[in-house]
């Protein structure tokens, strides 16, 4: 089963994603969008496959989406993506995509729907918090 990962090594979340990946046994393709960046045709496909809006995916902390005027909801989406194609950082991440389906990966737990295997346990994320238990079962939060 193929994975990728469009991912940002600088973000809690998105390495909690690719550790989850790994821990199950995965080699995932990872993509630094960061580096390599967004076009437009792949912005609309990711978001389409994931059932998201440009505005869904926009990230509002820790980027420059307020600073550009993005927080506006008046703003359209053909904006907000000439925004992220300018600066990557906007898109939310991590994205992953598998033959299960495309999803934004927040809470990193979220990606588990999306492999055909668990990993095993205990498996925590990096901030402790445990996401699969020692026998090998999900940890959902109430």
């Amino acid at each position: 089963m193929t994975i990728v990962i469009h991912h940002n090594r600088e973000c809690g979340t998105s390495r909690n994603v690719l550790a989850i990946i790994e821990s199950a046994g995965y080699k995932p393709v990872v993509i630094d969008y960061l580096e390599t960046g967004w076009t437009k045709p792949q912005l609309l496909a990711l978001f389409a496959a994931a059932d998201l809006t440009a505005r869904e995916a926009l990230r509002t902390t820790k980027s420059p989406a307020a600073d550009l005027g993005l927080l506006d909801p008046a703003i359209g989406d053909d904006a907000l993506l000439d925004a992220m194609i300018a600066h990557p950082v906007l898109v939310n991440r991590p994205i992953v995509c598998s033959p299960k389906g495309v999803r934004l990966c927040r809470p990193s737990e979220t990606v588990l729907d999306l492999l055909d295997k668990m990993p095993p346990g205990p498996l925590y994320k990096e901030d402790g918090a445990l996401i699969i238990d020692e026998t090998g079962k999900r940890v959902d939060k109430a």
